[in-house]
């Protein structure tokens, strides 16, 4: 299976439900909204990811992809977008539908601080990671002194609006994040892309790298959150 035949059984059909679900009943100005974060999602992105394949960290076979723009392929480009839609649009959709309504509730004194020490404390074990010249260490620290500092800055500007959805908030990251682990996991065990040995911890629940794992929560979160 090619990366492109990938987004084609498993991205891309999720996308299409979401969207006619959502036009169903979508709020006004909402794809304004969700073209805006895509465009952070991939202006933040695209550095990074291609330093991680500049440095070998994440790697494809060149028979699986259409090309690449820099070192990363043009399909990977189209998962920054696609994920950043499916989030956002799960979101969305159960709000459109009302489904998962929080409690009305005065946000507790400790919310933003426990929020703000989470982010920043990953940010500090990330750098920390970065910093201690171990290899295997790498795309650890790399994800961790990358997404949770922007998580960070979001708390401290919508903390409020991130208590008064929680519960949405927590079921659209679970569930978008377990779909992606599963076909991250699949991904990884066909050959579209791996992760070098070198440069993880070798801790792998179900087949599936850690590094891998955090990445999808991290970067759920962050659409989400977005």
């Amino acid at each position: 299976m090619t990366y492109l035949q990938f987004h084609l059984a498993f991205t891309l059909p999720v996308l299409v439900v979401l969207a006619v679900v959502h036009a169903r009943r979508g709020e006004p100005g909402a794809w304004r909204w969700l073209v805006a974060v895509v465009a952070l999602a991939v202006a933040y992105t695209t550095p990074w990811d291609n330093y991680l394949v500049y440095r070998g960290v994440w790697t494809y076979p060149e028979s699986a992809v259409v090309g690449t723009v820099g070192y990363v392929p043009i399909e990977e480009y189209a998962f920054f977008v696609i994920q950043t839609l499916i989030a956002g649009l799960f979101y969305l959709v159960l709000r459109g539908y009302g489904r998962l309504e929080a409690r009305p509730a005065p946000m507790p004194a400790w919310w933003r601080p426990a929020l703000l020490a989470t982010f920043v404390g990953l940010t500090g074990l990330g750098a920390g990671l970065l910093l201690s010249s171990n290899d295997p260490a790498l795309y650890m620290g790399l994800i961790l002194a990358w997404a949770p500092p922007v998580l960070a800055g979001m708390c401290v500007v919508g903390a409020q609006k991130v208590w008064d959805e929680r519960v949405r908030v927590f079921w659209s990251i679970t569930v978008v994040t377990l779909y992606l682990w599963i076909i991250d996991r699949v991904a990884i065990g066909i050959g579209i892309w791996d992760i070098a040995d070198a440069y993880r911890l070798h801790i792998d629940p179900f087949g599936l790298p850690l590094e891998e794992a955090i990445f999808f929560v991290v970067t759920t979160t962050l659409c989400v959150f977005g």
